[in-house]
């Protein structure tokens, strides 16, 4: 990153990846949290289709440098293992409280978060196991679209500004039209 931007350290945990049938919301998942400020994702599944793809749009657009993209094959070790090292754990569920109500105290925190966001009906292991639940809204909703109000609540709209250093590609705002130019 340039342009002296420092944001708490988040990443991202995907519960369930079904590859036949998450392949597209999983990808948006992984783009949203790198281009929403996260320093990587966690995917629960074996897909190397899907990590290759995420792996190419970092190289183009930039973060490849530290944005790190992981299979797991199991989400509970992942959480209780953040949880024992010190990290926070934050469930965006829609049964959760308020995002506004907690935002603040999660902004204070200087260790790293893992934001978990499911796919199929998540366990209710986490339900009991994370140190916070929250809603963006209690209505059925994309948790692509959660993952994205929650880190801009959380950096506060300073990761729209962004420019990554690495990028081999970068987009000139306008008014009307596409103007991508090649960097370097």
């Amino acid at each position: 990153m340039q342009n002296g931007l420092r944001l708490k350290e988040a990443y991202v945990l995907r519960l369930s990846h079904r590859p036949s049938r998450d392949k597209r919301v999983t990808t948006h998942v992984a783009l949203v949290a790198r281009a929403f400020g996260a320093k990587g994702v966690f995917i629960e599944g074996e897909d190397t289709h899907l990590i290759d793809s995420i792996k190419k749009a970092t190289e183009v657009w930039g973060g490849s440098s530290y944005f790190k993209v992981e299979t797991i094959s199991d989400g509970k070790s992942l959480v209780s293992q953040w949880r024992n090292k010190g990290g926070i754990t934050i469930h965006l569920t829609m049964y959760g409280i308020n995002v506004c109500e907690k935002i603040k105290e999660l902004s204070s925190f200087e260790v790293p978060l893992l934001i978990i966001v499911g796919s199929e009906k998540v366990d209710s292991w986490y339900y009991h196991n994370v140190d916070f639940n929250l809603a963006i809204g209690n209505q059925p909703h994309s948790e692509i679209a959660a993952l994205a109000i929650f880190l801009d609540r959380l950096y506060k709209g300073l990761e729209l500004h962004y420019i990554f250093e690495d990028s081999k590609l970068r987009v000139i705002p306008q008014e009307a039209g596409k103007k991508v130019v090649k960097n370097g």
